[in-house]
């Protein structure tokens, strides 16, 4: 883990470290199953981000002003949250064109998350597809 990221990780309540583990964790596992090559883990706005070079950055965070919830973001001028809409539906929160927000007391839609991450991670390669390719 970047020094950074493990920094910010540590600063978070335990609960809310232990859960943007599992989505780092899921990130790094969708990458690999889609063999896009290396994720880059870098802090962008203060934030944990994720980047492969096929991809759009993808970013973690909590805030202490929702302590029950936490966000994945998503580039706001990409199609990503429009075409998650599209596929999933009411299976996300989604916080306008850049993120989705999940509950820390519920549990995580593991396999659409994977297909969401998915996309992010090969954006730049499916971007000009209907549904992204979905």
């Amino acid at each position: 883990m970047d020094l950074n990221v493990q920094q910010k990780f540590a600063n978070y309540p335990a609960h809310v470290a232990a859960r943007l583990t599992m989505v780092r964790e899921l990130i790094f596992k969708v990458a690999k199953e889609d063999k896009v090559g290396d994720v880059t883990e870098t802090l962008k706005w203060g934030e944990p981000s994720y980047l492969a070079k096929t991809g759009s950055t993808i970013r973690l965070d909590w805030k202490a002003t929702q302590p029950d919830e936490y966000c994945i973001f998503f580039n706001c001028n990409t199609t990503l949250i429009e075409t998650f809409k599209e596929i999933y539906g009411d299976t996300f929160i989604y916080q306008g064109k850049r993120a989705l927000v999940f509950n820390l007391t519920e549990p995580i839609p593991v396999k659409e998350l994977s297909h969401c991450l998915s996309m992010a991670l090969r954006y730049k390669k499916i971007k000009q597809l209907p549904l992204l390719g979905a």
